[in-house]
C-alpha cells in the first residue's frame, strides 16, 4: 500500500443499516454526541448485513456481506455481563385484573455489543448498543453423544440466525417470522436494558417518563409499545392505567414513508403465535382507543375503520393484520414527518384520520446529514477551501458556510471559483479511477459527472434517467451536439423486488451498448457501480456535478442523498419532492434545475384519467426510446427481455408517471448542459448550493428534536 488511505479502504463498512434510514441513524448519533446529549442508540448486531451486491451478466447477484471478520470488529466492545432473556411462542395465563404470566415460552439470550460514537470537539460520546441472539444452551449434548450432530447444533442455529442477516426476505411465512423475531429481540433487550439502568439510578419506575425519552425511528421498533406495557404491567406490577400514562409520555415516532406497501403490518395469526401476550395488549390498546374515537366522533364508522390498529381484511382471522404505524401514533406524544411536504401529505392523506383525532400531535422535523462525515471526511479539498474562506467553525455550525455568499459577491469570486473547479477536477479523477477499478469502464474526468446513487426503486425513477440516457445516445448518433457526459448509477434492489432488479439489468445493457459504440463513446459513458455503500458514496458524491433527485413528486419522504450531493457542490436535477423543495428554497431556485409535475398536479392528472399510451404515441423522441427497449436493441440475445418495462409504462398505467415528466426532464437536462458549457457560471452556482446548506445539518435536526420532542434542550452544548 502506497498510502495509509489505501490500507484504511480494506476495512469493511459496518453492515448495520439499509439505505438512507440506516445512514440517518448514524448521522443522528454523531450529532447527539457533538451536541452533548445523553443518548443511546439501539439496534441489532447483524453478522452479514443486508447483502453484498455483485453484477454478473448485467444482473444483481446477492452474496453474504460478511463484515465481521473473524467474528468481530476492533471497534466494538462485547459486554459479556450484559444479556437479557427474550421469549417467543408459549401462551398466557391471567394473574389478576391487568397482569398475565407468559408461560411455556421459548427463550433466547440477547447479548450486548457496544460501539462508541465520538462527538466533534468534545469529550462526549454516544453509545450504540447492538444485540446478538444466543441459544441458552450452545448444543444439545444428548443428541451430540448419540451421533445426531445436525440436531445437536440445530437449536443453536435456530436462535442465532435471528441476528444473521439485515432485512431477511419476508416474501415467505418463515421469512416474515424471522423478521418479526429480529424486531422483537432488539426491542425487548433494549427496553429491559433501559429499565435496568433506570431502576439502578432511581430505584423506582414512577418517574420513568420524566427521565426517559424513547424515539421510534420508523415502525421497525414499534412493537416497543406493547413490550413496554408488558414489562411494566406483568414484570413490574404497575397498573394498566399507570403504565399507559407512562408510555404515552415516553414514546415519539418518526414516519419515514408515504408508500402504503412500506407501512409495516403483521398478520394477526403470526403475532398471536410468536408473541401471544403482545397481541392481547395490542387488542386492549385498540379497544380503548376506538372507544375514545367513538365517543369523540359518534357515528363516524369510516374513521373508526381507518384508524383501527387492526386491519380486518376480509373479516377472517387469517386476513387480519396489525398496523404498526397506527400503534406508534396512538402511543406517541409526538409524531413527525421528515420534510415539510412529507409532513403535510402525512396529515392530509395516509394519517388524516389521526390528525383529526390528535391535531397537536403531528409536526415536521426535516432530516439532516452530518457535515463532519459528508464534507470534512469525504471531501478534504472542499473542506480546505471552506476553512480558507469562511473559517473552520462550520464543522460545528454549518450555518457558517453561508459566508461563501459574501465571497462570491466580492472581488475574490473568480479566484474561489477557480479553486473550487480544481477541487472538483481532482475528485472526478479519483472517481474515474474508482469506476475503472470496480466496473472496467473508462470515463472522462473532464466530462459532466451525472450521478444517481440511491436504493433502486420504481418511485425513485432510475428508469426515467435511463430513458434520458437513451434519448441522448440517439441525439449523438444523429449528429446533434451535446457536451461530454458520464452517467453514474449505484444502488441495491431488494432481493425479492423483480422490477427493480430488471431496471438494474437494463441500466447495464444500455451501458454495455453505449460504451462499446465508437460513434459516441468519447462523448457519453454509462457505469453502474456495484455494491453501493458509505465508502463508495464518499468517492462518488464529492465528484458529482449533477445530482439526480427525480422521484415522482409526493413519494420521497425527504431524501438525504440530495443534501450530501448539494453540500459537496453538485447542482440538483430534481422534482418538487421531499427535502429537495426546501433545498431549492434555501439555495435559490435559480441555482438548481426543477422539472416535472408537482404532487398536487399528479393527483389532478390521476383524477382526470392518465393515458400514458397517448404520450407515447404523440412524442416521437420518447416513442423511439421506448421502441428500442421493446424490440431488444439493448438485448439482442433476448429481444423481449424488457417487455414488462415497456408494458408497465405504456399499457399498465405508468404508475410513477415517467412519461408525464419525460419532456420536462429533457428540457431541464438541456438547461444543465447549457450552464455546464460556462465553467465559471457553473462553479458559482455550485458554491451557492454549498452556501445554502446550513439548515440541512443533522445538528439542526437534533436540536429541533431535543427542543420540541424529547425535552432535552437543557442538555444541549452551547
Amino acid at each position: 500500500y502506497e498510502e495509509l488511505s489505501d490500507l484504511l479502504e480494506c476495512e469493511h463498512d459496518a453492515a448495520l443499516g439499509n439505505g438512507g434510514l440506516g445512514r440517518l441513524a448514524a448521522c443522528f448519533l454523531d450529532s447527539m454526541a457533538t451536541l452533548g446529549l445523553p443518548s443511546w442508540g439501539y439496534g441489532m448486531r447483524y453478522e452479514y448485513g443486508m447483502f453484498a451486491q455483485s453484477i454478473v451478466n448485467g444482473c444483481q447477484v446477492e452474496r453474504p456481506d460478511q463484515w465481521l471478520v473473524d467474528g468481530g470488529t476492533v471497534w466494538e466492545f462485547p459486554r459479556y455481563n450484559t444479556s437479557y432473556t427474550v421469549r417467543f411462542y408459549g401462551k398466557t395465563e391471567s394473574r389478576g385484573v391487568d397482569a398475565c404470566a407468559w408461560v411455556n415460552a421459548t427463550e433466547v439470550t440477547a447479548r450486548a455489543y457496544d460501539f462508541v460514537i465520538p462527538g466533534h470537539g468534545t469529550d462526549r460520546v454516544s453509545t450504540m448498543r447492538l444485540w446478538k441472539g444466543f441459544a441458552p444452551e450452545q448444543i444439545d449434548l444428548n443428541a451430540f453423544n448419540t451421533g445426531d450432530y445436525a440436531r445437536a447444533s440445530g437449536v443453536k442455529n435456530q436462535f442465532e440466525n435471528i441476528s444473521w442477516v439485515l432485512y431477511p426476505n419476508d416474501s415467505t411465512p418463515r421469512g416474515r417470522e424471522l423478521r418479526l423475531k429480529q424486531e422483537y429481540l432488539f426491542v425487548s433487550a433494549s427496553l429491559q436494558d433501559i429499565l435496568k439502568h433506570h431502576l439502578g439510578e432511581y430505584g423506582t419506575l414512577e418517574n420513568l417518563s420524566e427521565k426517559i425519552a424513547i424515539h421510534l425511528n420508523d415502525t421497525h421498533p414499534a412493537i416497543s409499545v406493547a413490550e413496554l406495557m408488558r414489562l411494566l404491567v406483568d414484570e413490574h406490577s404497575m397498573s394498566w392505567k399507570d403504565a399507559w400514562a407512562q408510555c404515552a409520555k415516553i414514546f415519539s415516532y418518526t414516519n419515514h414513508t408515504l408508500m402504503p406497501e412500506a407501512l409495516e403490518t403483521w398478520p394477526v395469526p403470526l403475532m398471536k403465535n410468536l408473541l401471544p401476550r403482545h397481541m392481547e395488549i395490542i387488542y386492549r390498546i385498540n379497544a380503548e382507543f376506538l372507544a375514545m374515537v367513538r365517543e369523540k366522533f359518534p357515528g363516524d364508522i369510516d374513521l373508526v375503520r381507518r384508524v383501527s390498529l387492526i386491519d380486518d381484511g376480509n373479516y377472517t382471522e387469517e386476513s387480519k393484520r396489525v398496523r404498526m404505524s397506527h400503534l406508534s401514533i396512538v402511543a406517541s406524544h409526538k409524531v413527525n414527518g421528515v420534510s415539510k411536504l412529507h409532513s403535510h401529505l402525512m396529515v392530509t392523506t395516509i394519517f388524516s384520520g389521526f390528525a383529526r383525532i390528535f391535531p397537536d400531535r403531528f409536526d415536521n422535523k426535516t432530516n439532516g446529514i452530518t457535515q463532519r462525515r459528508w464534507l470534512a471526511e469525504a471531501n478534504p479539498g472542499l473542506a480546505a477551501l471552506l476553512d480558507k474562506y469562511v473559517g473552520t467553525n462550520w464543522r460545528y455550525n454549518l450555518d457558517d458556510v453561508a459566508g461563501l455568499r459574501k465571497i462570491l459577491a466580492s472581488d475574490k469570486a473568480d479566484v474561489v471559483c477557480e479553486e473550487f473547479l480544481a477541487v472538483k477536477r481532482a475528485n472526478k479523477e479519483k472517481l474515474a479511477s474508482y469506476v475503472r477499478r470496480t466496473t472496467g469502464v473508462e470515463i472522462n474526468p473532464a466530462a459532466l459527472m451525472d450521478v444517481q446513487v440511491k436504493r433502486i426503486h420504481e418511485y425513485k425513477r432510475q428508469l426515467l434517467n435511463v430513458l434520458h440516457v437513451i434519448a441522448l445516445y440517439n441525439d449523438m448518433k444523429d449528429g446533434r451536439p451535446h457536451p461530454a457526459r458520464n452517467v453514474i448509477f449505484s444502488g441495491k434492489a431488494a432481493s425479492s423486488y423483480y422490477m427493480a432488479k430488471l431496471i438494474i439489468r437494463l441500466i447495464n445493457d444500455v451501458a454495455r451498448t453505449i460504451n462499446a459504440d465508437p460513434a459516441v463513446n468519447d462523448k457519453l459513458k454509462v457505469a453502474f457501480v456495484p455494491n453501493y455503500s458509505v465508502s463508495a458514496a464518499e468517492v462518488i458524491i464529492p465528484a458529482a456535478d449533477l445530482s439526480e433527485q427525480i422521484s415522482t413528486a409526493g413519494t420521497e419522504a425527504s431524501g438525504t442523498g440530495n443534501m450530501k450531493l448539494a453540500l459537496n457542490g453538485a447542482l440538483t436535477m430534481g422534482t418538487e419532492d421531499g427535502a429537495t423543495i426546501e433545498i431549492r428554497d434555501s439555495v435559490g431556485a435559480e441555482n438548481l434545475f426543477i422539472f416535472g409535475n408537482t404532487a398536487s398536479q399528479i393527483e389532478d392528472i390521476r383524477r382526470r384519467g392518465y393515458n400514458p399510451r397517448a404520450i407515447y404515441q404523440s412524442n416521437a423522441r420518447l416513442r423511439r426510446v421506448l421502441d428500442m427497449i421493446r424490440t431488444g436493441y439493448f438485448s439482442p440475445e433476448q429481444p423481449d427481455r424488457y417487455a414488462d418495462i415497456f408494458s408497465g409504462l405504456v399499457d399498465y398505467g405508468d404508475y410513477y408517471m415517467l412519461l408525464a415528466d419525460f419532456e420536462s426532464y429533457l428540457e431541464a437536462q438541456e438547461r444543465a448542459e447549457a450552464l455546464y458549457a460556462d465553467p465559471k457560471a457553473w462553479a458559482r452556482k455550485a458554491l451557492l448550493n454549498v452556501a445554502g446548506m446550513g439548515p440541512f445539518s443533522s445538528d439542526r435536526t437534533i436540536r429541533d428534536y431535543a427542543r420540541d420532542t424529547w425535552n432535552l434542550e437543557k442538555y444541549l452544548r452551547k
